[in-house]
């Protein structure tokens, strides 16, 4: 009898998981995006990841909170923040010009670029969203029609409907082109450092990028490995990574970026001993991290106190 009344409830769970995704689906692919309120929308979204109901009244771990924050930390200074142009003189004035990455340019359409005016590598992204970049480590055999392409779908797009994430709903798009800061044609490594009320918690690096198969492993301020994934489980007793050379300017860095905000994740890079800013985020994976384990979801949520946080 138990087992029936098991399998049961998991029938009624699975089914509702389902009701919720095809709802969230609906929305998200359709105009009802545009009109469906932001709460209900999270909340369809946090089901279809977690296979659960996201409390907005008493949020305990992480993901349920930066979901609270999306409805209720509305800050104007944040759509700098998260705009890849304007965010670098925000950086200057925090930290200084020497940790900035160089502009080759800002255009409003892909037809507007000069090419003839850009060295022979760079990059080029969107500054409104996430993962529409262009690597170029030789300029002679970029593919202009692929990156016209890739980028011009990127400018219709308002990255805010994709996750509720506010800072992103007011940005204006544009393409820019920045140096490339890589060696012998490669990115370098980027370091994803996290802050909870201004004060870093843990790293978060990349590896294996090129593979295909990427893998993220955290380690905290001692550079001990944090088994809060699967790769970190998985990992050898004695593993580790090698530590960045100013691991500890680092952390200084991303701690004056965060100053007084919630949570950030703030995306840096080690050039030779040099370090250079990527960018900030206030909702790492947009609070659907579905490969975080529960308990460091949980350990993370804990430490993020709300109780600073002034409601809009």
């Amino acid at each position: 009898m138990k087992e029936e009344n098991r399998i049961r409830e998991f029938w009624r769970e699975d089914k509702k998981r389902f009701f919720y995704s095809a709802l969230h689906s609906i929305i998200s692919k359709t105009f009802l995006t545009y009109i469906c309120p932001d709460s209900l929308y999270l909340k369809f979204f946090y089901y279809k990841r977690f296979g659960k109901k996201l409390d907005l009244k008493n949020p305990l771990t992480l993901n349920e909170k930066l979901q609270w924050l999306k409805l209720n930390n509305r800050k104007d200074i944040y759509t700098r923040m998260v705009d890849k142009v304007r965010v670098k003189d925000y950086v200057r004035e925090k930290i200084g010009d020497q940790f900035i990455i160089k502009t080759l340019g800002v255009w409003d359409r892909f037809d507007d670029i000069d090419f003839d005016t850009l060295p022979n590598q760079f990059v080029l992204k969107c500054n409104h969203d996430s993962g529409n970049y262009i690597i170029c480590p030789d300029k002679a055999k970029l593919d202009k029609e692929k990156a016209k392409n890739i980028l011009e779908k990127a400018l219709k797009k308002n990255f805010f409907y994709t996750g509720r994430e506010w800072p992103y709903k007011n940005v204006k798009p544009k393409i820019l082109a920045e140096e490339f800061i890589g060696k012998d044609g490669k990115v370098p490594e980027d370091y994803k450092l996290m802050c909870i009320n201004g004060v870093f918690d843990n790293i978060m690096v990349c590896t294996d990028r090129q593979s295909g198969t990427t893998k993220y492993y955290f380690f905290d301020k001692a550079w001990k490995l944090i088994r809060c994934n699967k790769w970190g489980e998985l990992a050898p007793q004695d593993f580790s990574l090698e530590k960045p050379e100013k691991f500890d300017t680092m952390v200084e860095i991303a701690e004056k970026l965060s100053y007084d905000i919630p949570l950030t994740r703030i995306d840096l890079y080690e050039v030779d001993g040099k370090i250079y800013f990527g960018e900030i985020t206030f909702f790492p994976n947009s609070g659907f991290d579905t490969n975080l384990y529960y308990q460091e979801d949980l350990r993370l949520g804990q430490k993020l106190d709300l109780k600073k946080v002034g409601r809009n």
